[in-house]
């Protein structure tokens, strides 16, 4: 069973971590700003600022930023100020037991998705797919907050994950399949096969999800996952969306979804609002869900907290 982080409570301490590429100083400081202004206390890696190039801080002290983060009694929960590219370079420099025995909350999307399915798979830590501090803003959709917090700050369980109204999630190829769920950003993940960090999906759904890549390429991603035989493994599929998707040669995202993973078989939902899209549900990494396209439906069995 994955190990759940204790709940997020007002008053707890967020750490703030760049892990991947810098963000701006005014961005940083708005999402300090606007977690203050929910109540929470926040403390920063020392290289929250840090400029290097595309990244912030050499893999090292990045990942040393982490661990000091883990390695906290004060901090109660980890959050990256965003993805970018690099969050990879970190993993071989992280202590996957220091980790799993200190168990708190990290969210992200983007890139850090290479970080919450390592630490899930390495760590055995349910890690939370979902807001990064530069969505802490005063223009962040109510949805998102609500999503983020129903999942990190309480015990609510079954719960269905629904998009918000007038968004259908759209059942491709019927079937009822339970078990954990993983993935994310798909350009991201593509990145680990062949590494010892590789994506497992052996009987897990998987979810993936897409920005600013045009369809041959987002085809080119998915083959490669086909060959290393993810959707073999896996038990279901979960589509996010693809936003700033570009069509390539006449093919959409949706001619895409229809071609290449209908005739895959498995149990198949799409159109669910994550990460890129102006719209952000929460997915509670390693937690066990059930996708049931036989009713349209995406529950997840859990909480993913520990009160």
């Amino acid at each position: 069973m994955a190990i759940k982080p204790p709940i997020l409570k007002q008053g707890d301490t967020i750490g703030i971590v760049s892990l991947g590429s810098p963000l701006e100083k005014n961005t940083i400081n708005t999402g300090i700003q606007t977690l203050n202004d929910l109540g929470f206390n926040v403390v920063l890696g020392n290289y929250v600022y840090t400029y290097n190039g595309f990244l912030t801080g050499t893999d090292e002290e990045r990942a040393t930023d982490l661990m000091d983060m883990f390695s906290n009694d004060q901090v109660d929960m980890i959050l990256p100020t965003r993805g970018g590219i690099g969050v990879k370079g970190i993993l071989p420099y992280l202590d996957y037991s220091i980790i799993e025995d200190n168990p708190k909350i990290i969210s992200g999307y983007s890139d850090i998705t290479v970080l919450l399915n390592t630490l899930t798979q390495f760590s055995n830590l349910i890690t939370f797919h979902s807001l990064l501090l530069l969505n802490f803003t005063y223009n962040t959709a109510a949805y998102n907050y609500d999503q983020f917090f129903v999942a990190t700050s309480t015990v609510i369980s079954p719960r269905q994950l629904q998009n918000p109204p007038n968004i259908p999630q759209i059942s491709r190829v019927p079937g009822n399949v339970t078990g954990p769920i993983v993935g994310g950003n798909l350009t991201s993940f593509i990145g680990t096969l062949g590494t010892p960090f590789e994506i497992d999906t052996t009987g897990k759904i998987v979810f993936i999800e897409e920005t600013n890549e045009p369809i041959n390429t987002v085809y080119r991603y998915l083959n490669s996952l086909k060959l290393a035989g993810k959707f073999e493994d896996c038990i279901g599929i979960v589509m996010g969306e693809c936003t700033g998707c570009a069509n390539s040669y006449g093919e959409s995202y949706e001619d895409l979804i229809n071609e290449f993973l209908v005739p895959i078989g498995k149990p198949l939902m799409t159109n669910v609002t994550t990460a890129h899209g102006f719209y952000k549900a929460t997915i509670p990494i390693g937690a066990t869900v059930n996708l049931d396209t036989e009713n349209n439906r995406l529950t997840i069995l859990e909480s993913a907290v520990s009160v």
